[in-house]
């Protein structure tokens, strides 16, 4: 397997996690719910957001913790999203970048979670 390089890797990554998010019984409900009818602009938002952060090609502006402060979400749920991106990016790639994303998802989650505990938005 080869690491991720550019765009083109991106848009698996992103599209091989959505799709098992979409299909779980725990988080599918909560993510089609909040996105509806407008996945390939949530689709473009995540490959542009993991271009900047993964690929340093600035692509993407904003917070992304913003969309996710009022969704019913707690530890469990973070705990399975973790568990789809990691499975995701093991089935896909391997090496320094891909390490580098599931870190960073990691440390995401983290934050997410220690503001929707706290408040701290």
């Amino acid at each position: 397997m080869k690491d991720i390089a550019n765009r083109k890797d991106i848009e698996l990554m992103v599209d091989s996690f959505y799709g098992s998010i979409r299909e779980d019984e725990l988080l599918g409900p909560i993510f089609n719910g909040v996105v509806k009818d407008n996945w390939p602009k949530h689709l473009d938002t995540m490959y542009r957001f993991w271009q900047t952060v993964l690929l340093h090609e600035f692509a993407y502006k904003g917070s992304p913790f913003v969309p996710h402060r009022k969704l019913p979400l707690e530890a469990h749920h973070f705990e399975r999203w973790l568990y789809h991106f990691n499975t995701s990016m093991d089935k896909n790639f391997s090496g320094k970048i891909a390490e580098n994303a599931k870190w960073r998802a990691q440390k995401m989650a983290e934050m997410f979670m220690y503001k929707l505990s706290t408040n701290s938005f």
